[in-house]
């Protein structure tokens, strides 16, 4: 599996507002600068993420984009999803999830190599409903505590 470079971008976005207050209002100048993501893209994603419930615009001076949330109540899924669509290996999957009735290889039911990455998109998206923008920036703490200096 790999993230779209859109899908990234959003998750980088929320990151850098997740490390302040809920609230706190930014501009996507500002957030283009600071994560270097192309203005023009960073509108259309955070455009999306607003659609998606996760941030409300604020008109005028001053203005811009705020969290809805705390970055503990947003999981990566929610925002891989948003940008991305669901997490699918294989499209048998669908069946072996019981979401359809037939592969899509024809095999009624489900095929074996659909039942099979079916366990892995089950762990794929458990992991990411479980891990939140909160989880990334604990990361980036842990990291920056780190001290090799003698």
């Amino acid at each position: 599996m790999k993230l779209s470079k859109k899908a990234e971008y959003a998750l980088r976005a929320l990151v850098a507002m997740g490390r302040q207050a809920v609230g706190a209002t930014f501009s996507i100048q500002d957030l283009a600068r600071e994560e270097s993501i192309p203005v023009k893209f960073l509108e259309q994603i955070l455009l999306a993420l607003k659609n998606g419930g996760l941030l409300r615009s604020r008109r005028g001076v001053g203005g811009g984009y705020q969290l809805l949330l705390p970055s503990t109540e947003i999981s990566l899924r929610q925002v891989v999803e948003l940008i991305d669509g669901p997490f699918q290996p294989i499209p048998c999957c669908e069946a072996a999830l019981g979401r359809r009735a037939v592969c899509e290889c024809g095999v009624r039911g489900s095929c074996g190599l659909g039942r099979t990455l079916a366990g892995l998109e089950t762990l794929v998206r458990d992991w990411m409903d479980e891990t939140t923008v909160a989880h990334v920036i604990a990361h980036e703490a842990a990291q920056e505590v780190v001290s090799f200096e003698i």
